[in-house]
């Protein structure tokens, strides 16, 4: 029982996660409309909509926010444009704190993991009590790279986004722009939160649970079908299993067979060379040596110095493990020997005893 609690829990937990993930792309993937809430004075902010939007010429409305909450009536058309939009909030840049910072070029792809490490020793407050962002690297001499770094407290910035959250954005930016920089200029992102849409969270997860328990029945089903057809099957397959084992062993039989046979006669009608060495170094006078010696198949041909080499001929005519010798080159006398330089030839017979 508690093993099904945890899975059931298990698969909640995924589904949650999955919903979330799939209405975040969502949300991502909706064209949204941008609106700037830019803070000309201390909690006082004016209502502008992006360049080359809808509605581009209306007005500009200002509005306060204190204490986590819009101060004043917002107009209807207002009202409209903000309920899905991505609100980006500029705030005034003495809200926040502005450090240099200069690194080596190498440390250009672990500025996340760096900036965080400094937070505490640049600023007031620690990582996880500040909202903190830098500047896009600009490339300095020595191989070095400067970034200035933006940081608050959370605590400030928690107000502004209750203020926000009552707007029914879609996402909210907070992002400010530094003293002595063109107002216009590509603000620096401090924050980026995206509002989920409850309704829609929901319908992704309801859908999420219908494909879940479709699949499951759906397994279940081919599961089923398959055990059916399986059990079908199986004396089929022992019978093919039984009757390609049995060809094996016929085939393996065979081929032994033809193979044993095969060796057996090769061994009946192949001179073996050992014994015709033996029976060559049996028959040769003392005085005569070989230098050279081969035997190619059935054929052999040896070199030699000898004292009579007519004889030899004779000699291995008389044995039955050679036939047909004869001298296939001249048999020449070495200066100041009695020695002759002989060249015979000879075949071999498959006699496999010793003896002449």
């Amino acid at each position: 029982m508690r093993f099904l609690s945890q899975t059931v829990t298990t698969i909640g937990l995924w589904i949650d996660s999955v919903a979330k993930t799939v209405n975040s792309l969502v949300e991502r993937m909706r064209p949204q409309r941008r609106v700037r809430l830019i803070e000309e004075q201390p909690d006082t902010f004016t209502f502008q909509l992006a360049e080359n939007a809808k509605n581009a010429s209306l007005p500009a409305h200002r509005a306060r926010i204190v204490d986590g909450s819009v101060v004043g009536t917002i107009p209807p058309k207002w009202m409209a444009i903000l309920h899905g939009s991505r609100i980006e909030l500029i705030l005034q840049p003495s809200r926040f704190f502005f450090r240099p910072l200069e690194l080596p070029k190498r440390a250009a792809d672990y500025l996340d993991g760096i900036v965080r490490a400094q937070i505490d020793r640049l600023t007031p407050w620690t990582a996880s009590e500040a909202m903190y962002s830098w500047t896009p690297p600009t490339e300095a001499s020595n191989d070095r790279i400067h970034l200035t770094i933006a940081a608050t407290a959370q605590s400030l910035i928690a107000p502004y986004l209750s203020a926000i959250a009552t707007l029914n954005a879609a996402s909210t930016v907070i992002a400010t722009v530094p003293a002595g920089v063109d107002p216009q200029a590509s603000p620096i992102k401090i924050f980026e939160q995206r509002t989920r849409s409850a309704a829609t969270f929901q319908r992704i997860r309801i859908s999420l649970l219908a494909i879940l328990l479709l699949s499951g029945l759906s397994t279940a089903a081919a599961v089923s079908v398959s055990a059916v057809a399986t059990s079908g099957l199986d004396a089929e397959q022992q019978e093919l299993l039984r009757k390609i084992s049995a060809r094996k062993a016929a085939l393996r039989n065979l081929f032994e067979g033809s193979a044993l046979r095969a060796l057996e006669k090769r061994k009946q009608t192949t001179p073996s060379s050992v014994i015709a060495l033996e029976a060559l170094s049996t028959l040769l006078p003392d005085d005569t040596y070989v230098t050279e010696l081969r035997i190619d198949g059935e054929k052999l041909q040896i070199v030699g110095m000898t004292s009579d080499a007519p004889s030899l001929i004779r000699l291995i005519e008389k044995s039955p493990h050679f036939a047909r010798a004869t001298f296939f080159a001249p048999t020449t006398r070495s200066l100041g020997t009695a020695k002759e330089q002989f060249h015979i030839e000879s075949h071999i017979n498959p006699v496999f005893t010793f003896g002449s």
